[in-house]
């Protein structure tokens, strides 16, 4: 427990570096985040985003990282995928469409509260 608050003062220390580093623009955090722009900036000048606000903006700043799968690891996850279609752990596509869907609008409702 302790290494993990030390990891989120120091997140919290260095955020202004975090952000000013990351791949994305300050506008796009700032409209991401939900959080006013001139509220953004004293927040960050003065580095006390609270808790939750840290969390949100590593979540939009966080880069997905995509590794390149060896030939084992993808033979591996296609004996899986075979496996999982031969014992019937599959989705209908219609169902999975409809899941997307919702998921989309999901977002896109979440979206439109933060504005």
């Amino acid at each position: 427990m302790t290494a993990e608050i030390e990891k989120y003062i120091e997140i919290s220390n260095n955020i202004d570096e975090i952000l000013k580093n990351s791949p994305f623009k300050m506008s796009y955090i700032i409209e991401k985040s939900g959080i006013k722009k001139p509220t953004f900036f004293k927040k960050l000048k003065e580095k006390r985003f609270t808790p939750e606000e840290l969390l949100l903006i590593s979540k939009i700043v966080e880069t997905k990282v995509w590794r390149n799968e060896t030939k084992e690891e993808i033979l591996e996850s296609l004996k899986r995928s075979e496996e999982d279609f031969k014992n019937g752990r599959v989705h209908d596509f219609y169902e999975v469409m409809e899941a997307t869907k919702k998921r989309i609008q999901k977002y896109k409702d979440e979206s439109s509260i933060h504005r």
